[in-house]
């Protein structure tokens, strides 16, 4: 199983970004306006529904228990 990559790892396809934190500053823009004008609860649905999405795509049980246990750590 290929280890949990936790180092920054944002891109986009066809894109050259001049600083290295400037595509996970794009995601998190975007992160952002979609959340913009919900309310709490419809916030809380959107992250469901997003990490729900990802774990599909992800597919990989094991990275997703990984994930899990290290997003667990911080809590």
């Amino acid at each position: 199983m290929t280890p949990l990559n936790l180092e920054p790892n944002f891109r986009e396809a066809g894109k050259r970004y001049f600083n290295a934190y400037t595509p996970g500053d794009d995601f998190y823009e975007s992160l952002i306006n979609t959340h913009r004008d919900l309310s709490d609860e419809q916030s809380e649905l959107l992250n469901a529904r997003l990490i729900l999405i990802l774990a599909n795509h992800i597919g990989d049980i094991g990275v997703l228990r990984e994930a899990l246990t290290i997003a667990r750590e911080g809590v």
